[in-house]
């Protein structure tokens, strides 16, 4: 067992090569959404699995954001809004807002929306769907990598970054990947940036929901 803060994780023993990458065996290409921080390496990983070149947005506050059409075409990286107590949007680790306020800022799970099991025999398993990657490589390395593309000038969001603003947006993504996880969706965790799969088998201390 692998403890990432307070995920136990486990390997994925059975895997499969996607241009050189490995992933869980069992889903297909195109269920793969490809998710986590800034600079953790999800254009990079999308890029190398020949997945889809764009980057798609996902509210989970939305009602039916599951079929939003940024979901069409898959493999991609997918960046997550999340409802949190106070606020009337949702907001992504990016926004202002949240950069202002991240160390008081409070997930409001009864709004994030979970995509219903199968109704019927002929129905969607929207659950089912979709495989979300989180990307949680340690925040110490993906400080050290951003303060790095800063000075490219490419990544102006990498100007005034702090370990803590790190830390809090890896964070940020291990919360929401705990909480797909309870929630019955398909998840599983990549500690290093080509690492090997991880799956979720505890949480030693869970958020309050």
């Amino acid at each position: 067992m692998i403890v990432a803060k307070d995920l136990i994780l486990s390997p994925i023993e059975e895997l499969q090569d996607i241009n050189g990458v490995l992933f869980p065996k069992e889903p297909k290409f195109r269920q793969f959404l490809i998710t986590g921080p800034p600079g953790s390496g999800k254009s990079t990983l999308v890029g190398k699995m020949r997945g889809w070149p764009y980057e798609g947005y996902i509210d989970l506050s939305i009602p039916n954001w599951w079929r939003a059409q940024e979901l069409t075409f898959r493999p991609r990286e997918i960046h997550l809004g999340v409802p949190f107590k106070g606020h009337r949007e949702a907001l992504t680790v990016l926004d202002d807002e949240w950069l202002d306020n991240f160390d008081t800022l409070e997930m409001d799970f009864r709004h994030v929306l979970i995509p219903p099991t199968k109704a019927w025999f002929f129905g969607t398993d929207w659950r089912a769907r979709y495989v979300f990657e989180f990307i949680l490589p340690s925040s110490d390395r993906i400080y050290e990598d951003r303060i790095g593309r800063a000075k490219t000038g490419l990544f102006p969001h990498d100007r005034h970054i702090t370990p803590e603003i790190v830390t809090r947006q890896v964070e940020f993504y291990r919360t929401i990947a705990w909480y797909f996880w309870v929630s019955g969706m398909h998840v599983y965790v990549r500690l290093e940036r080509e690492g090997v799969p991880m799956k979720i088998v505890e949480c030693k201390k869970a958020p309050e929901l």
